[in-house]
């Protein structure tokens, strides 16, 4: 299109163009500071270069615009569409990008430090490279996207973000996710497999610190469950549970015996409920199966009330265990400071060794 581009370029400063169709205009290393583009439709447009250090581009139209090498800081793009925009090398820095459309964008080395994504859609958009210090993710959408060679280790909100569908992460963005306590809602949201996240850790230079568990347990106990697991995933102790009385089927069952086997040890929730429940029986002999194997405990036991102790008992599986392995006692778990006293022994106990 035959545009005058000094004209364009006054007429957008003062806002004269606002809501204006300026599809494949050329505006190549253009200085738009401070410009009043909200509502701009710059379909194709070349902005490759432009100056665009905090203009007003909210609810514009940029599918498919050159940004390449743009300087964007404090821009405002709440609401902009980016369908298939090129931002590579682009700087954003604090930049706002509320509810933002990024779907399919490319933002290979683009700076997006401090920058606020807050509901923006991300889908199948490429991010290599790209610098997300500080950046909030909160509520974004992702699916088929690219991280890359991306340190995600100090962005915000991924424990919120919304996954449409699996994404794509590299060893080395997995690397700078591992090295730090990130949320691991992110990974699973990505598509990662419950495995793989268990030992993604051991990526880093750190050596673990605890053993990994499964526990095992009665959904009559969720209760002391979920506090438990809490917690302990909260001091460092990589943990998997599942319900007690899902329905019983061959890949169930066979998942929840892998998800016990990759595990250091099975912890065990005793209580009058559990030593009456078949799945957790079922749990507790791929246990002893898996102690045979390796040559060493893995059965953890800790318990909630004294039906393990009952001499009576008819679980011979629990009759087992309470002549031949120390059980952790928490049995007033509902008061503070028995409970912890109780949870600092328990992480002692689960101390990995060097051996």
């Amino acid at each position: 299109m035959d545009f005058d581009k000094d004209h364009v370029l006054t007429n957008l400063r003062n806002g004269l163009l606002q809501g204006a169709d300026l599809s494949g205009i050329d505006l190549r290393w253009s200085d738009l500071r401070e410009a009043k583009l909200a509502e701009v439709k710059l379909t194709d447009a070349n902005l490759s270069g432009a100056n665009l250090t905090q203009a007003d581009l909210a609810q514009a139209d940029l599918a498919r615009a050159n940004l390449q090498n743009a300087v964007m800081s404090n821009i405002d793009l709440c609401g902009a569409y980016l369908y298939g925009t090129q931002l590579v090398d682009a700087n954003l820095q604090a930049a706002r990008l509320i509810n933002a459309k990024l779907i399919s964008a490319d933002l290979f080395r683009a700076d997006l430090s401090e920058a606020d994504l807050t509901s923006s859609n991300l889908t199948w958009a490429r991010f290599f490279r790209t610098r997300l210090w500080k950046a909030d993710l909160s509520w974004a959408t992702c699916g088929s996207t690219s991280f890359i060679d991306v340190d995600l280790s100090q962005a915000n909100g991924l424990e919120t973000v919304r996954h449409e569908y699996p994404s794509y992460l590299d060893i080395g963005t997995l690397y700078f996710y591992a090295q730090n306590n990130s949320p691991e809602t992110f990974l699973r949201g990505c598509g990662l497999p419950e495995d793989f996240i268990t030992y993604a850790r051991s990526l880093t230079t750190n050596s673990i610190q605890f053993y990994s568990c499964f526990i095992s347990y009665s959904s009559k106990d969720e209760a002391f469950v979920r506090r438990l697991h809490a917690d302990l995933q909260s001091r460092g102790v990589r943990c998997y549970y599942a319900p007690e009385d899902m329905k019983i089927g061959d890949r169930i069952r066979s998942s929840i015996d892998r998800a016990i086997r990759i595990r250091d040890k099975l912890l065990l929730v005793l209580s009058e409920n559990s030593i009456n429940s078949s799945w957790v029986e079922k749990e507790v002999e791929t246990a002893f199966e898996e102690e045979k194997r390796r040559g060493r405990p893995v059965l953890f036991p800790i318990r909630l009330d004294d039906a393990v102790m009952d001499m009576d008992i008819e679980a011979s599986w629990a009759a087992d265990i309470r002549r031949a392995r120390h059980i952790g006692d928490f049995r007033d778990w509902t008061d503070h400071d028995s409970y912890f006293a109780a949870l600092e022994r328990l992480l002692r106990d689960l101390k990995a060794s060097d051996t």
